[in-house]
């Protein structure tokens, strides 16, 4: 035997009819028996919780305005209402969206730019090249001990250890190799 639409009888059909008639007492139970599952549609789509409490408030507004149109026929009284949360929440999602877009330029004037200029970055990636370059210049064991003091915050014993050398050698590694590099990035 086929199961149709109208053989399921869901409580929240007979509530949604009864609302249609104006039944706030059966609007109240509908609420009940159905937010938790809306407000996670809601949540889903749109994750501030102010927002999709808002968006929900709306759906049950218009559940209450449209609930004549329902037809238990055509879906249950939940994916009707789980539609119009849906459909509520993409409207919000498009309007928050839209008025982002729409910000008069005069605000963008206003807004600071993270992002360095473009002169200053390019200094930057000038300076960084200038000093790569330098850095490789240096000696093997002193790159990599100066890259793993001031990139990885390894300290002289740390570094001491990790190369198998005493650590009045890793110091003076280090102290020659910054001289280097200082020459080399003043020159």
């Amino acid at each position: 035997m086929e199961l149709r639409q109208q053989d399921v009888t869901e409580p929240e059909n007979e509530l949604l009819s009864r609302v249609a008639g104006g039944d706030r007492d059966a609007f109240e139970r509908l609420y009940q028996a159905t937010a938790s599952r809306l407000l996670g549609i809601c949540l889903r789509l749109v994750p501030d919780r102010g927002e999709a409490e808002d968006i929900l408030q709306d759906v049950y507004v218009a559940a209450w305005r449209k609930a004549p149109q329902f037809d238990p026929l055509r879906s249950s009284a939940t994916v009707w209402l789980g539609s119009i949360a849906r459909h509520r929440a993409i409207d919000r999602l498009r309007a928050s969206s839209a008025q982002i877009d729409q910000a008069p330029i005069a605000l963008a004037e206003t807004q600071p730019d993270p992002a360095p200029a473009p002169a200053h970055q390019a200094e930057a990636d000038s300076e960084r090249a200038r000093l790569d370059d330098c850095i490789g210049r240096l000696e093997p064991r002193r790159r990599t001990l100066i890259r793993t003091a001031f990139f990885d915050g390894a300290t002289y014993e740390e570094l001491a250890t990790r190369s198998g050398s005493p650590l009045g050698s890793v110091k003076s590694w280090i102290r020659r190799g910054l001289q280097q590099l200082r020459a080399c990035l003043e020159g």
